[in-house]
């Protein structure tokens, strides 16, 4: 069994996936921000002591390096880096300060990627290891209300795919995946940023009556156990990214109309 390191392992997603590895037998390092609720998951597992936790704010990830030492010391090593941790957001363009902007992207993009940065020269030490990249639907095509959410998981697709080129020309055995989340039943929508830069503490009813978390785990684990480059996860939403690709004066006009909130 391998050692899995999630981020954003507190609630929703996260959450899920960390009870479908837990199942699966493998070793995990949990990570998020709110210790309490990380020791609290920990408890709830099958077999806790196969169970790290290394508490982690991607917004103020000062020292990489220091993080990545601290987490191999659980096990020794590490397998694979599921990169989950984010916030989203909810306001109109005209109606959100740009410090929103600058602190979406300072943790979804650069939190994110200076993390797997500074794991990746134990990944080649090792000739082996795994990313997968949490992003969104949205990380394909934009939607009213997460222009800045939509542009740091765009941010994740153009660096994670070059990553990927990267390895696979110097033929390193490194694997990407990229998972792209339609509409998951949690709490993002509630947690997401206004335009002022406080929590909107309202759901969408999009999200609401969208996957469970378990559903999509069970989904995510086994593209995750394919090595696949990258997968689309959801309801209908989903054809949204075809839509766009093959009728994109189609899609201009249907996504202005969509009920995305």
């Amino acid at each position: 069994m391998e050692i899995v390191w999630i981020t954003g392992a507190s609630s929703g997603i996260g959450e899920a996936l960390a009870q479908e590895l837990a199942a699966k037998g493998h070793k995990l390092i949990l990570s998020a921000r709110n210790e309490k609720k990380l020791n609290e998951l920990k408890s709830s597992l099958l077999n806790p002591e196969q169970v790290a936790v290394l508490p982690l704010d991607l917004a103020n990830l000062e020292n990489p390096s220091k993080v990545i030492d601290e987490a191999k010391k659980f096990f020794g090593k590490i397998d694979k880096l599921i990169l989950n941790a984010g916030i989203s957001q909810r306001s109109l363009v005209n109606e959100t300060k740009l410090e929103v902007y600058r602190n979406l992207m300072e943790v979804n993009y650069f939190g994110n990627i200076s993390l797997a940065h500074a794991l990746l020269p134990h990944f080649i030490e090792n000739n082996s290891g795994h990313f997968i990249v949490i992003t969104s639907l949205v990380g394909k095509f934009g939607t009213p209300y997460r222009s800045g959410y939509s542009a740091s998981k765009h941010a994740l697709h153009g660096h994670f795919d070059s990553l990927r080129a990267e390895l696979m020309m110097e033929n390193k055995n490194i694997d990407v995946t990229i998972i792209c989340p339609g509409f998951v039943s949690t709490n993002i929508s509630f947690n997401a940023l206004s335009g002022s830069g406080v929590s909107t503490q309202e759901f969408d009813d999009s999200n609401a009556n969208g996957l469970t978390p378990k559903q999509f785990a069970e989904k995510a684990v086994q593209v995750i156990q394919n090595k696949e480059y990258e997968a689309l996860i959801g309801g209908k939403e989903t054809f949204g990214v075809y839509l766009k690709r093959f009728l994109p004066n189609v899609f201009v006009k249907v996504i202005a109309k969509a009920k995305v909130r």
